[in-house]
């Protein structure tokens, strides 16, 4: 039998000290946006169906009408320009247009949370 070892490493359970980079943020919302774009996708073909009929698009206009589901749209057009932009980076990583070094990393994550802010902003014109 072999010996384990007992190593005593420093814990740090206050979870507000941890102070993420940008990098791990970026990569981090290119999760969280992938998955709320497949929700969204659920909600979208929902409404793209209830639209078919004369009187479902009726219904599916009156529903779009309201502030909450413009809110919503407008979470739903973020999230996938996020995702979009990010996945559009780490492609340009992978294919070596972009190089992998940190410096390159952490100003391409900064550009990507700008064109998303802007994009953010084109989609709430859009949408309002």
């Amino acid at each position: 039998m072999g010996k384990t070892v007992k190593k005593q490493r420093p814990v740090n359970l206050d979870l507000s000290t941890i102070r993420f980079p940008v990098t791990a943020i970026s990569s981090i919302l290119h999760r969280v946006t992938g998955v709320i774009t497949l929700v969204a996708l659920a909600i979208l073909l929902w409404l793209l169906g209830l639209s078919l009929s004369p009187e479902g698009f009726q219904y599916a206009a009156t529903i779009m009408d309201g502030f909450f589901a413009k809110f919503i749209m407008w979470g739903i057009l973020t999230a996938l320009a996020f995702h979009t932009v990010g996945g559009i980076r780490h492609m340009l990583m992978d294919f070596g247009y972009l190089a992998e070094t940190l410096q390159v990393g952490k100003r391409s994550a900064h550009v990507t949370f700008v064109i998303t802010v802007v994009l953010s902003i084109l989609a709430g014109v859009l949408v309002w």
